[in-house]
């Protein structure tokens, strides 16, 4: 007995003595099979470009496009998310490029299933920001809205080529209602049922994508406020899950992750299918940024920052650090 009472019985430090207790006690558990690396693909370049505003990640030739998805793969990461960069020329008001056979991504695609076959699965975007002039994920009416009805028509026949190229799963981000439903039916249509649907169930108008403006050369005029959601908003997802399980997503998303890990974490409990989330471009710059200033240890900041993420309800993680992480992890 102590002078100043009993000493505590219950002491949750035992649990914290040494590594592998630590390890062998952790009730959240990140592993490369775990993440999606997004990469993007320029046309006409003979050699990467490097992304300023995200220090080690660059637009990719098609030759060190085949190259990081071998390098994913031997690392054990589950998938790649592929991005399209048009050469400016081909831009116009209808995103004509995302819907060409030949166009960017498609080509990518190809040659990324031709490089790794079924061993990675190949995601695809599914939007017209980086094909289009104006930079919207859609087509634009008289008024210069957004069309959503009309974006869908062009959504279905990204789809349909994107699955004829040879992509395991697609990834429509533009937040158009019904996009889902449309797709399905539009792959459906061309007997690609097994070609599956990862859902951007909640994309917030976030300030974080500024980076992500640069890595896809963005045209955008104005901004994305009447069709990506309000970041006030957490119930609107809810509703946004519920169209998006019931038009045939197979998978949904939460985008950004970190400064949405409430959202996440509601969405989770409430499906029964897998959740992604994206840590996006400003989120990996602010680290990288902050590390390079001698602010945070780098390392343990990205790897925190996925296990909060993971932690959060998340069953796969699209970062940039995929291939990194996974080699760590291993």
């Amino acid at each position: 007995m102590s002078a100043y009472g009993s000493f505590p019985g219950a002491r949750p430090r035992r649990l914290r003595t040494t590594p592998a207790v630590r390890r062998m006690v952790a009730e959240t558990r990140l592993h490369p099979a775990d993440l999606i690396l997004p990469a993007f693909v320029r046309e006409g370049v003979s050699e990467p470009v490097p992304i300023s505003a995200m220090p080690g990640v660059v637009q990719h030739t098609r030759d060190t496009l085949r190259k990081a998805a071998v390098e994913a793969r031997e690392a054990g990461v589950a998938g790649i998310m592929l991005f399209g960069v048009p050469e400016e020329a081909k831009k116009d008001a209808q995103g004509t490029a995302g819907t060409d056979p030949d166009g960017i991504l498609q080509v990518a695609i190809r040659d990324v299933r031709a490089e790794v076959g079924d061993d990675l699965v190949i995601m695809s975007d599914l939007c017209l920001d980086e094909y289009t002039d104006h930079g919207h994920c859609g087509v634009l009416d008289a008024d210069g809205r957004v069309d959503n009805d009309a974006t869908l028509e062009r959504y279905a026949e990204m789809a349909q080529v994107q699955a004829d190229a040879g992509v395991h799963m697609v990834g429509p981000s533009g937040m158009m209602d019904g996009q889902v439903g449309v797709i399905r039916d539009a792959l459906d249509t061309i007997g690609k049922e097994d070609v599956s649907i990862l859902a951007y169930t909640a994309k917030y108008s976030s300030a974080f994508y500024g980076p992500f403006r640069e890595a896809v050369g963005s045209s955008l005029q104005g901004d994305r406020k009447t069709y990506q959601q309000d970041p006030a908003n957490v119930r609107e997802s809810l509703r946004e899950l519920a169209l998006d399980l019931d038009e045939g997503a197979d998978i949904v998303m939460v985008k950004p992750a970190g400064p949405y890990l409430d959202v996440l974490a509601k969405i989770a409990e409430s499906v029964d299918v897998p959740v992604a989330a994206y840590q996006i471009s400003g989120e990996y710059a602010m680290i990288e940024a902050a590390a390079e200033k001698g602010w945070i240890d780098r390392d343990k900041a990205v790897l925190e920052t996925l296990t909060g993420i993971k932690r959060a309800g998340a069953d796969m993680i699209l970062t940039y650090w995929a291939t990194e992480v996974a080699r760590t992890l291993r």
